[in-house]
């Protein structure tokens, strides 16, 4: 296997493990995964924020992201509002029991991934942090209008 080929292997492979145990710990801490989570900080984030914000950010399909955040909704954590200038959109907000869940929820977050990190040197996670920046960036430049 190509050194390239390796490394693309292994970047999946600590993605999903470091997905899927924060994810564990963040349900059995505050009772949402982490893809839960993920869609809640957007929310908060983004001004006016619509579902198309979300695939942008995501680059998941647009069902997918409406699916997503009807279960937002149907849980009390976000409400859909009429956007100002586009009646065919709708702008997302969070309840106080979103705002809630998601100030409860980044601690958690930020404790498991200090964990599960905890033998690497700051300056290699620095490094891999913004290598992996710079690896998004270009990835999102190239794609940019086939969101999803």
């Amino acid at each position: 296997m190509s050194r390239i080929t390796q490394g693309f292997v292994d970047l999946v492979r600590v993605e999903t493990r470091l997905y899927n145990a924060v994810s564990a710990r963040l349900r059995e801490e505050q009772g949402l995964g982490l893809g839960q989570f993920e869609f809640l900080e957007i929310i908060d984030c983004v001004p006016g924020c619509r579902v198309l914000d979300i695939v942008g950010e995501l680059a998941i399909t647009v069902g997918a992201v409406s699916k997503a955040v009807d279960r937002l909704v149907a849980a009390g954590w976000c409400v859909r509002g009429a956007h100002p200038q586009d009646r065919r959109s709708s702008v997302l907000s969070l309840t106080p029991e979103g705002r809630e869940r998601l100030a409860a929820s980044r601690p958690v977050v930020e404790d498991a991934l200090l964990s599960l990190t905890a033998g690497i040197a700051p300056g290699d996670l620095s490094r891999v942090a913004a290598t992996l920046a710079t690896l998004r960036a270009n990835l999102e430049a190239g794609s940019r209008g086939s969101p999803g």
